[in-house]
């Protein structure tokens, strides 16, 4: 699930910039949704007993992967289905772009199939964009949960038709209590108002614990995911409009120049610009590293989030549970939310499934 195996990454390294600083826009019904011009889909609710599809809509899986999918979605008392498309491996693809595709186009449709889940990430979920039928996705709402380089599928998905999407667990993550209480809190027995509490203690290993960069509380519809994929998507058909939104983002294996690069060119690109807050998970191995640096002196991962962010004028906190670790918050894609960085909490404001 190492996206940085297959991705490098698409931006030069430029200097330190000036942060923006406009006022952020007052969230209301009617500039939330911006240019995206649709109405929000929520998915019907996950049920004890219903059929979950598993897909690879990216890189390919290994027969252990896929036995282990089964066996942690089944003893949480799903059934499991898949197709034979789901093992093909085509390079560092499960798969050529269109079967990718077509497996997930076909789970969409099929009426047996109550959820979709992607098994992994990787790389790859980008390319399958153009071949997706997104009236068919439309006419048939389900649930689709994964994370990492499936943040190319929320994005596209959620930009395409409005319907809501989840980051959470792929089927060979970690199910611990933490990770599974979020996904049923989430997605099987919402609330009108859910708040997400961190994990303590956490599981994973965070040197920065939870830290609070910006101050201050904001309200908007949750958006974000892998911030190697969300660079990518910029000047694409794919990108959602960044105002009014609360921006979530996790990253695993790269540097800190790299990190300062990405985030330079979201801001350069005025992503942030009218954006209400900004949720870091926690950025798995982005520090320099031990042996061969690719810097002999190096900013340490927190110099660069605090320098990009400490002079923006909204919230802005790190170090939230979710990202390539085992303790897991299950977020809806586009819901809306309330991010309070001095509690360092998300609570969100409307259940995500019907």
């Amino acid at each position: 699930m190492d996206r940085k195996n297959f991705i490098h990454s698409l931006t030069a390294i430029t200097a330190l910039s000036i942060l923006p600083s406009e006022k952020v826009l007052p969230l209301s019904p009617e500039n939330e949704l911006n240019s995206e011009k649709f109405s929000i889909i929520k998915p019907p609710r996950l049920k004890e007993g219903d059929r979950i599809a598993l897909v690879a809509p990216g890189s390919y899986i290994s027969e252990k992967e896929l036995q282990d999918s089964v066996t942690n979605l089944s003893d949480l008392g799903f059934q499991v289905t898949f197709s034979e498309k789901l093992t093909l491996q085509n390079g560092y693809f499960s798969g050529t772009d269109q079967q990718r595709a077509d497996d997930l186009m076909d789970m969409f449709e099929r009426e047996d199939v109550d959820a979709i889940m992607c098994v992994r990430g990787g790389y790859g979920c980008a390319r399958i964009l153009p071949l997706l039928d997104y009236s068919v996705i439309k006419k048939h709402p389900k649930i689709l949960i994964g994370y990492s380089d499936v943040t190319a599928l929320f994005y596209g998905i959620f930009r395409k038709t409005g319907l809501i999407t989840f980051h959470g667990p792929v089927a060979t993550s970690t199910f611990n209590e933490f990770t599974v209480n979020s996904f049923k809190n989430v997605l099987m027995n919402p609330e009108s108002v859910t708040k997400f509490i961190n994990a303590n203690p956490p599981s994973d290993e965070n040197v920065y614990g939870v830290k609070t960069i910006v101050e201050g509380k904001a309200k908007g519809r949750v958006i974000g995911g892998n911030l190697s994929i969300m660079v990518s998507l910029i000047g694409t058909r794919y990108d959602v409009d960044y105002s009014n939104k609360i921006i979530f983002i996790e990253e695993i294996g790269e540097e800190p120049y790299r990190i300062d690069r990405m985030l330079t060119q979201l801001i350069q690109a005025d992503k942030f610009k009218n954006a209400s807050g900004v949720m870091m998970g926690i950025s798995s191995k982005c520090e320099p590293k031990e042996k061969d640096p690719s810097f002999s002196k190096s900013f340490s991962l927190m110099e660069v989030l605090t320098d990009r962010f400490a002079g923006m004028k909204i919230p802005v906190v790190y170090g939230m549970s979710f990202g390539h670790i085992k303790d897991k918050f299950t977020i809806p894609f586009g819901i809306r939310a309330e991010l309070n960085t001095t509690e360092q909490t998300l609570t969100l404001l409307e259940s995500a499934v019907k």
